[in-house]
């Protein structure tokens, strides 16, 4: 058992994780900017991702319904959780939010698929695409709208999620993929390339970002956000896998994805929105190192 776990981390989490490290060491002496980068991939990099993945995905639309309403009721759940945890730690508002937003805003994309890729094969990259659209999709809307819940509206808030670039980006690519016609050929590949840079860029750029926190201050709020992301996460998919009648390929990408730590994307969602952006960098900075150990477990269970 120790010998599969250390040959899931050595060929499964460590060459992400290698990016990570590059950004970490390489940013301060290059003199990135983390919020430039951050920005370039917030509304240029996601959205495109978003649009290449949808536009083109081909997949039994029984499935992938199923996959897609499997993962949102993951994500209600998280939300449940974190709401939850607000009230019993009796936590302001702005904390309560922050909990949505590190629970929701799964790692699915720079971590998840290359993982997915790695541990179940190029054939399940689909299926993790499938999963990473639903989480990020509803991602944007609850951790969105949480983010700005506690200085607007509902509506103010309601509107803030649908001013979101990736989400703006969804409605061509199902237009796209539904007519089944093709974008020309230059938009295409301007289009897939600028896809394909987003995981490397948005690992580098966690790097960068984690080499610029200056205080690391792991307080019990850090903990509370990551115990709900790495703990709570896979637990409710494996406990929503079965009644949702999720098998082989399906099943493992939809517990992989689950499991991921918090995303750069949270970070970037408490900058835009200040909604305390040092606590949500530093509990993206505990997960990702955390998850060395919960997703090498993980990996290994299923």
């Amino acid at each position: 058992m120790i010998l599969q776990l250390f040959r899931i981390f050595l060929d499964v989490i460590l060459p992400v994780f290698t990016l990570v490290v590059i950004g970490y060491f390489a940013g301060p002496r290059l003199g990135l900017d983390a919020r430039t980068l951050t920005r370039f991939a917030y509304y240029i990099l996601v959205p495109a991702f978003t649009f290449n993945i949808i536009s083109t995905a081909t997949l039994e639309a029984i499935l992938a319904i199923k996959m897609i309403i499997f993962m949102i009721a993951v994500q209600l759940s998280c939300l449940v959780l974190a709401l939850l945890a607000g009230w019993l730690f009796r936590r302001p508002g702005t904390v309560t939010a922050s909990y949505i937003l590190v629970a929701t805003f799964a790692n699915v994309g720079n971590f998840g698929l290359p993982i997915i890729e790695f541990r179940l094969g190029q054939e399940a990259v689909v299926g993790g695409s499938v999963f990473l659209l639903a989480v990020t999709t509803s991602a944007f809307i609850m951790g969105v709208a949480a983010a700005n819940w506690h200085k607007k509206s509902s509506m103010g808030a309601a509107l803030a999620v649908f001013k979101t670039p990736a989400l703006i980006a969804v409605v061509p690519a199902l237009l796209f993929n539904w007519i089944d016609i093709e974008p020309p050929l230059f938009a295409s590949r301007a289009i897939a390339l600028l896809g394909v840079a987003m995981i490397p860029t948005m690992l580098v750029t966690l790097g960068v970002q984690l080499a610029g926190v200056k205080k690391i201050t792991l307080g019990k709020d850090v903990f509370i956000g990551s115990g709900i992301r790495l703990i709570g996460g896979p637990i409710l998919a494996i406990l929503l896998v079965v009644p949702f009648g999720l098998t082989g390929i399906a099943r493992g990408a939809g517990i992989i994805q689950a499991s991921m730590p918090v995303a750069v994307l949270a970070s970037i969602v408490a900058l835009e929105h200040n909604l305390l952006p040092e606590f949500v960098t530093t509990t993206v900075l505990f997960s990702t190192l955390v998850s060395i150990v919960t997703l090498t477990v993980v990996l290994a269970i299923i």
